[in-house]
């Protein structure tokens, strides 16, 4: 079975898809969520949520930064360099 942290492409889908689902907007991967200034803290947070229990990895400490969330590029480097603890 392979773990969605393996493929890059498949959590960056899986992101797109979350992201796009709850902003009601296509978002190019490189593209600055938060620059619109239409979300909220709120927002990041159900991102950070949605991180972690979609790819069994924790966010804290340092990696609870707004850099590591503005752009889906960024989300899937965090996701993939977290990956290394996950289990499923």
């Amino acid at each position: 079975m392979t773990v969605p942290t393996d493929q890059p492409t498949d959590v960056q889908a899986a992101i797109l898809t979350f992201v796009e689902a709850k902003t009601k907007t296509s978002w190019d991967p490189g593209a600055d969520i938060f620059a619109t200034g239409g979300l909220s803290s709120l927002f990041a947070m159900e991102l950070v949520v949605h991180l972690e229990k979609t790819f069994g990895i924790s966010i804290g400490g340092a990696d609870m930064r707004l850099e590591n969330f503005r752009t889906v590029d960024s989300m899937v480097g965090l996701v993939t360099r977290l990956g290394g603890n996950a289990s499923a």
